[in-house]
């Protein structure tokens, strides 16, 4: 049992212990500006029960997705978890695996890491991937350093239909290393062709695409990544996995490295994390992808092992040959992931997909009948789009929420000049009375 002084006389005899004779001896290296003046505002301690009970009050006031229908995208989606996913992925041997350092002990954690890699191969068309990266942003960033590196170029194109919070995420991290952005425009909600093509030069080490885009539309990616070859750029294609359900892949449509936020992917959206990153990519930049791969072996009997076979990260091996300083992947969420892609199969991929798009459309149809109410772009969207109400899309979330419907994220929130949008999602778990009831609540504040 630990012991825990509790008198002034234990504490005394614990300092001359250690040999000091007070205790803000102790606190000699903190600068004097930075310390603590009087002792903290804390309430009374309470017993376990109270303290239960009080964060139980506490979350009752929680709005979520149990009790609310949500229309909430920009990268987070509402997608359906099947049971087995929790299930499984709670087991002990699954929730507490730690980083496989001793593959005789850690078949079990490398075998999923593989099965994992595969499937997102499979996905995204590509010929390798890593055990995962912490979310779609970070693995963006590390697209970008990739390409760098590789071409030995620091300029990368960006269009606005990008997801802002990748960009400024990847800005950060390629600042120091120089690597600088330029955005590119749109036109109807897609890429500028004519903007691309005035400004993909010698210099431009990679064009970022996004497929879907941060509006739902969908890229025609194969003229763009032509164009973006010419100059001898790499292309690097974002890329949402339920849509791979009812798209051609990126790697099919020619993109060199493809990267995605997996959270769709049995995943809760849990007020925006944890996230899941993805990253694929064309063998000639097998030696590059950050953080490691796991690979199939045999033993000396013969049998099948695994085990991890590319280790580029900066714990690994010496700091200036790594290709990255993550020191981690989300190995839960990945393999969260890889159960409920085992679960739900190709055709519950392809089901999902055509339900996501199905719904999304038949939604924007009947805001479209609303008086006042416009669907901003016109190009095929998959499962978002952004809509144009006649008053201010932060009136339109509030007046919805009272009806218990999370109505969207209003672009305001991104700063890309539009103001006056509200972007929309609709996934599988959207029934048809919750989006009447969505069209009827917007007729009513209309």
């Amino acid at each position: 049992m630990q012991y825990i002084p509790n008198t002034d006389d234990d504490r005394a005899a614990m300092l001359m212990a250690i040999g000091v004779s007070d205790f803000k001896e102790l606190l000699q290296p903190i600068p004097e500006n930075l310390r603590l003046k009087n002792p903290l505002p804390l309430p009374e301690g309470k017993s376990e029960w109270e303290v239960r009970r009080h964060m139980l009050i506490r979350a009752k006031k929680n709005r979520d997705m149990t009790q609310y229908s949500s229309f909430l995208g920009a990268g987070i989606y509402d997608h359906f978890i099947p049971a087995a996913v929790r299930a499984l992925t709670a087991r002990s041997e699954i929730y507490t695996a730690y980083t496989p350092y001793q593959p005789e002990v850690s078949q079990g954690t490398l075998q999923i890491i593989y099965e994992f890699q595969s499937m997102i191969c499979e996905l995204f068309g590509m010929d390798a991937a890593n055990a995962s990266l912490y979310d779609g942003a970070s693995a963006l960033a590390e697209a970008v350093l990739l390409a760098q590196s590789h071409t030995r170029r620091s300029k990368i194109l960006w269009p606005i239909s990008v997801h802002p919070h990748y960009r400024q995420v990847t800005e950060a991290i390629g600042k120091p290393m120089g690597i600088g952005t330029e955005i590119l425009a749109i036109k109807d909600g897609k890429l500028d062709e004519s903007d691309l093509a005035n400004k993909l030069d010698s210099e431009t080490a990679a064009v970022v695409f996004q497929y879907p885009n941060f509006f739902g539309i969908i890229e025609e990616l194969k003229p763009l990544i032509e164009a973006t070859h010419q100059q001898g750029a790499l292309a690097i294609v974002v890329a949402d996995p339920i849509a791979m359900g009812v798209l051609e892949s990126p790697g099919t449509l020619g993109a060199d490295i493809v990267v995605g936020e997996g959270q769709g992917l049995g995943i809760d959206p849990a007020y925006g994390g944890p996230g899941l990153g993805l990253f694929a990519a064309k063998s000639p930049f097998t030696r590059k992808i950050p953080g490691r791969i796991a690979g199939v072996t045999k033993d000396r009997e013969g049998q099948r092992g695994f085990t991890l076979t590319l280790q580029t990260r900066e714990q690994h091996i010496r700091r200036e040959k790594a290709t990255s300083n993550i020191c981690t992947n989300q190995a839960l969420c990945a393999a969260m992931a890889t159960i409920h892609l085992s679960l739900i199969g190709t055709n519950g991929l392809r089901e999902i997909a055509e339900t996501c798009m199905a719904k999304a459309h038949y939604l924007a149809r009947e805001l479209e009948k609303v008086p006042g109410v416009e669907i901003a772009f016109t190009s095929p969207f998959f499962k978002e789009f952004a809509v144009r109400f006649p008053l201010p899309p932060a009136q339109v979330v509030e007046q919805l929420l009272k009806k218990r419907i999370f109505a969207g994220i209003p672009l305001r929130h991104f700063r890309i000049d539009m103001d006056d949008l509200l972007l929309v999602a609709v996934t599988e778990q959207r029934t048809k009375e919750e989006m009447d009831a969505y069209v009827a609540a917007i007729k009513d504040i209309v």
